[in-house]
């Protein structure tokens, strides 16, 4: 039995081509990597041979720009949970496609960021197979108010470590957010708290930081907000793995996944312009691929994945 769990995290996916990008990527067939602990069993029966899907335990994707860039349809949720991805986040475009209060509470692979106020629909953390939490969360800065996300990763691991041992947790943030800083704030904060990973999404431009945080990031008098008993129950990682922006998956032209023209008009009158999805014969694809310990849920590696290539039909 394999003593890692191997995930993949997509930045940001934009539009069709986005989601005809990761399509393409994930149904690949690949000679060059192992399969995957948790899906041998299932390969050893099939003849159709590997996929880039089945080099990973787990697939996460940020879909919140999947639909023409704005928010995520039923029919495009469930295309993108049927070409494998097993858990899906998002951010402050959620709630652009209104179908999404039709599904968004049966769902069980899409969340949204769990600071929005209580009475939002749907859910902002998942556990999945008792092995791996997937945290969604808004940053502060230069964004919409929402409940301030250091105080709700702390309220969320606060309410799940009586039911959990969540030092045996893979637990992986989605911090959807605009300021560096703040993210880099952020992860340290989480590693403290015992989360294993903290992937950065918002801004669609892929950060070359990524790296393991190794460091013990408690403060030498606890932290004044919260209750010192309850932070000592939360057991930091041994490492964290972070990056402060995935990227995205989409044309690999315009402007963040964005007709150029559009994005010249609004930037130059500053006055409301329709924005409409790259069309481009190119795709990117921006990801990361983590190793983690399966049995205490620290990072082990992380890398960065970033390339071009023909955009094709399928």
């Amino acid at each position: 039995m394999s003593k890692t769990i191997k995930v993949l995290f997509l930045g940001d996916l934009v539009g069709r081509p986005g989601r005809q990008a990761v399509e393409k990527f994930l149904g690949e067939k690949i000679s060059d990597c192992s399969p995957a602990e948790s899906k041998k069993e299932a390969l050893s029966a099939s003849d159709e041979g590997l996929c880039r899907r089945d080099c990973y335990d787990f697939i996460i994707a940020n879909v919140e720009n999947a639909s023409h860039g704005f928010g995520l349809t039923k029919k495009n949720h469930d295309e993108l949970k049927s070409c494998g991805i097993d858990c899906m986040t998002s951010g402050n475009h959620i709630w652009d496609k209104k179908d999404v209060y039709t599904y968004i509470d049966e769902s069980d692979v899409l969340i949204r960021p769990f600071n929005y106020h209580k009475t939002a629909r749907g859910v902002g953390y998942r556990i999945f197979n008792n092995k791996i939490l997937v945290i969604n969360l808004l940053g502060k800065t230069f964004m919409q108010p929402v409940v301030c996300p250091f105080q709700a990763l702390y309220d969320i691991l606060k309410s799940l470590k009586s039911d959990f041992d969540l030092s045996k947790i893979v637990t992986i943030v989605d911090f959807h957010a605009e300021a560096t800083a703040e993210k880099i704030c952020f992860s340290y904060f989480a590693k403290s708290l015992g989360v294993s990973a903290v992937f950065g999404t918002h801004t669609h431009v892929q950060t070359a930081d990524e790296k393991i945080i190794f460091e013990d990031c408690k403060t030498e008098n606890g932290f004044e907000c919260f209750s010192s008993s309850d932070i000592e129950g939360l057991i930091p990682k041994d490492a964290l793995a972070y990056i402060t922006d995935a990227g995205f998956c989409g044309s690999a032209c315009g402007v963040i996944g964005m007709e150029y023209e559009g994005s010249l008009k609004r930037l130059i009158t500053s006055i409301p312009e329709r924005f409409d999805i790259s069309q481009s014969n190119r795709y990117q694809i921006n990801a990361v691929e983590v190793e983690f310990n399966c049995l205490d849920g620290s990072a082990i590696s992380i890398k960065r994945i970033n390339f071009e290539n023909e955009r094709t039909a399928l």
